[in-house]
Order: structure tokens, then C-alpha cells, then sequence
């Protein structure tokens, strides 16, 4: 787990780095039907957050956890939902560093900034960790559990926050 854990750190920090360094052009690119590239931003970060908490139930039904109730095709929609989860959050990356840059003007920002990092960080990790064999048991839930709950505290600190100050609609 050292290689995983090195190079997810260096991911994480990598793009903090570049986040902080490059200047924030402000420019981004829009998506029809949406009022403002911030408002794609929330919505894709919002289906990451759904498919994200999809691979939360779908994996509890893997390993048996949700009462017995585990499907055989639960496998394959952990998988598919994990892929999703990943795509939708990568327009949304690219536009916050591209764009606005590694923010720390308030709290909210700065957790959000260093959440972004550690996601893509984390992620990488988890990646690198699936194919290796003899991990201890708990290795995987631990790292899938926290690739969870930084999207998670991304998704409260970006998409909830907008949701409660400018309203769902816009």
C-alpha cells in the first residue's frame, strides 16, 4: 500500500500546487440549458454525489451488509456507478482549477480547495490499490469509505451550499 498511498499523495498535491500556482482565468465553458458554468458545476457535482452514494449501497449489498439482500449484479453497478461518479467530477476539477484556482478566501472555500485535492488524491489510491493481492481486509472499505466521504464533504461545501444560497433552480 506504500506505492498507492505515495502516488495518491502526490496526485493530491500536485494539483494543490498547480491549483495555487496557475492564474485563475475566470473563463469556463458553459453547457446548454444551464444558467451559468457554476450551476453545471453543482449539478455534475451532484451526480457524482448520487452515483457516489449508488457505490456506497452497492457495495454494502457486495459484502452482505444491507440485510442479506446482495445481488449478483450488485459487482457491475459498483463499478459502472464508480465510473460515472469519476467522469462527472472531472469537468467540474478541471474547471475549478482552470478557472478559479485553489480558493481560500473563507473556510468554506479553503475545506472545499483542500477536498477537491484530497479526493483526486484518495481516488487515485483506491485505484491503485484494486489490483494489488493480500491486502488485508479492511484495506478497501477504509479507502472506498473515505473516497465517499471526501465527495461527500465536496458536494456539502460546493452543490448544498449553492442549493441554500442562490435556490435549485438557477
Amino acid at each position: 500500500m506504500l506505492v498507492p498511498l505515495l502516488v495518491g499523495a502526490a496526485v493530491a498535491v500536485a494539483l494543490g500546487a498547480y491549483g495555487r500556482m496557475h492564474q485563475p482565468t475566470g473563463i469556463a465553458v458553459n453547457v446548454a440549458g444551464f444558467s451559468s458554468p457554476q450551476a453545471v458545476k453543482v449539478w455534475l457535482g451532484t451526480g457524482a454525489a448520487f452515483f457516489a452514494v449508488v457505490q456506497l449501497l452497492s457495495a454494502l449489498a457486495m459484502w452482505g451488509r444491507l440485510g442479506g439482500f446482495s445481488p449478483s449484479w450488485a459487482g457491475g453497478l459498483h463499478r459502472w456507478s464508480g465510473r460515472v461518479a469519476f467522469l462527472l467530477t472531472v469537468p467540474v476539477a478541471v474547471h475549478c482549477l482552470y478557472a478559479l484556482g485553489f480558493a481560500d478566501y473563507d473556510l468554506r472555500t479553503l475545506l472545499h480547495s483542500l477536498l477537491g485535492c484530497l479526493f483526486f488524491g484518495v481516488f487515485t489510491m483506491k485505484m491503485l490499490a484494486l489490483p494489488k493481492r493480500g491486502l488485508a481486509g479492511w484495506v478497501l472499505p477504509v479507502v472506498g469509505g473515505l473516497v465517499f466521504t471526501v465527495l461527500m464533504g465536496i458536494w456539502v461545501t460546493s452543490s448544498l451550499w449553492y442549493f441554500t444560497t442562490f435556490g435549485v433552480g438557477t
